[in-house]
């Protein structure tokens, strides 16, 4: 399977120590199998910084570590309430250390339409159910493959496009 990263620039190396914290999965390295919204997410990365050019790297992915026990991995299927304690925990987290131990994490993206509605969750505008409800309707529901560990970086090898 072939992953994309969206950056401002070409990465050469998978290093972990740049992810930032307070994301959806914890700190770590990002992938979407869907090109063109990895390079949405560029292009936000080069609003956000002010600097660079979008920049997509593509990865091929060996995925059979997703269910061959080798490494700790974690599947969201759909948006649900687990995910939602999920994201929320991970987003409000301020240490540099994720709060689990998973090496490989997958499964729906909190984007912006997902963040309001996140929002209006944090402000008890509405209920965990009613947010659940509320994404599993929002169609399509983009995926994220987060990778935590070097065990999990290295099932991915760089593709040379």
């Amino acid at each position: 399977m072939i992953l994309y990263h969206g950056s401002n620039q070409a990465i050469e190396r998978i290093d972990l120590a740049k992810g930032r914290r307070a994301k959806d999965f914890g700190k770590g390295f990002y992938l979407n199998p869907s090109r063109g919204n990895a390079l949405e997410w560029a292009a936000k990365v080069v609003d956000r910084e002010e600097s660079g050019e979008p920049v997509i790297t593509a990865y091929e992915f060996d995925e059979a570590c997703l269910t061959d026990g080798t490494i700790k991995v974690k599947i969201f299927e759909e948006y649900s309430l687990e995910w939602v304690d999920f994201i929320i925990a991970n987003r409000h987290n301020r240490t540099n250390r994720n709060l689990h131990d998973y090496d490989i994490v997958v499964g729906p993206i909190a984007d912006d339409d997902v963040g309001t509605q996140l929002f209006r969750f944090d402000r008890g505008y509405i209920d965990k159910d009613v947010l659940v409800e509320k994404l599993k309707s929002k169609k399509p529901q983009f995926i994220q493959y987060f990778f935590s560990s070097e065990a999990a970086v290295s099932y991915l090898s760089k593709c040379h496009e």
